[in-house]
């Protein structure tokens, strides 16, 4: 059974949600989706816990089960993304080149488009080329905000 709950953050409201053994959504809002059921579990309150550190400049990393859905080339996409460091970007064409296809850096951006687990899956250190900040779930300025944030608290 999946569940899911929604929390006030720095951010606004984000909803996570999890299939009793990993976190498979944080996505931006309070509707709870269909098919998940409202109810707080000790795995969605540490997840909460740790965005909340990671908010107050407290953790760089996640220590969270991510079972993210989706095709197998988007599963690379979403591993590829874990492994940015802690404030660093990268390109689109990166990531292609770091799941061996230099050619597919549109389909990372649409794998990128539809990471089911934002912050946790770090998404958002994936600029443009050009080194615009381009698209995002929560929008660009939150994109701008977490990309600062991490600018910010950046010590070794």
């Amino acid at each position: 059974m999946k569940q899911a709950f929604c929390y006030e953050t720095e951010l606004g409201k984000v909803v996570i949600a999890e299939n009793g053994m990993a976190v498979t959504q944080l996505y931006f809002g309070e509707e709870i989706s269909e098919g998940l059921t409202v109810n707080e579990t000790s795995l969605l309150k540490k997840a909460h816990q740790e965005l909340e550190e990671y908010l107050n400049g407290k953790r760089k990393s996640f220590d969270l089960p991510l079972s993210p859905e989706g095709t197998v080339f988007q599963q690379k996409v979403w591993k590829a993304l874990q492994s940015i460091p802690y404030g660093e970007v990268c390109c689109y064409k990166d990531i292609a080149i770091a799941i061996g296809n230099g050619n597919a850096s549109r389909a990372v951006g649409g794998a990128n488009h539809n990471n089911p687990i934002a912050i946790f899956i770090p998404c958002h250190r994936v600029i443009g080329s050009s080194g615009a900040l381009v698209g995002y779930a929560g929008g660009v300025d939150l994109k701008e905000k977490l990309l600062e944030l991490e600018k910010n608290y950046n010590f070794k």
